[in-house]
């Protein structure tokens, strides 16, 4: 099955029409608005393109650094393996990082542990040169 593109489209429409941006912090677990994108590009999924995303820096009340989470178990230096919902493990694809807008998130799922965000923010930087 192929992107509906067109689809994504006037979704994209309606969620740059939103007028308040809620109110997100750090480490926090949303619904995400990520859309059809190209390629290996990381999409959101379903009817509402959503995909969770974690919250790794916000910025300021309109933007903020997120990375996709999927639930397929994936290793190497590229992943990050975690649980924010009992006895379901997440992973974190760190290469998907991305500034997203504050219009696109949904609602909030969850939250990682300040344990597992440290981690998690030490193997990212790990993959800067």
């Amino acid at each position: 099955m192929g992107k509906d593109f067109w689809k994504w489209h006037d979704k994209k429409i309606q969620v740059d029409t939103v007028e308040q941006r809620p109110f997100f912090h750090d480490r926090e677990i949303w619904f995400c608005y990520l859309g059809a994108n190209v390629g290996v590009e990381q999409n959101g999924s379903a009817e509402e393109f959503l995909r969770p995303v974690i919250i790794l820096r916000k910025f300021n009340n309109e933007s903020f650094w997120a990375i996709p989470l999927t639930k397929a178990q994936k290793k190497g230096p590229y992943y990050f393996s975690f649980s924010f919902v009992e006895n379901i493990k997440s992973t974190a694809n760190l290469s998907q990082l991305r500034l997203v807008d504050a219009r696109r998130l949904s609602r909030k799922i969850g939250e990682i542990s300040q344990e597992e965000f440290v981690q998690l923010t030490k193997q990212l930087k790990a993959l800067l040169p």
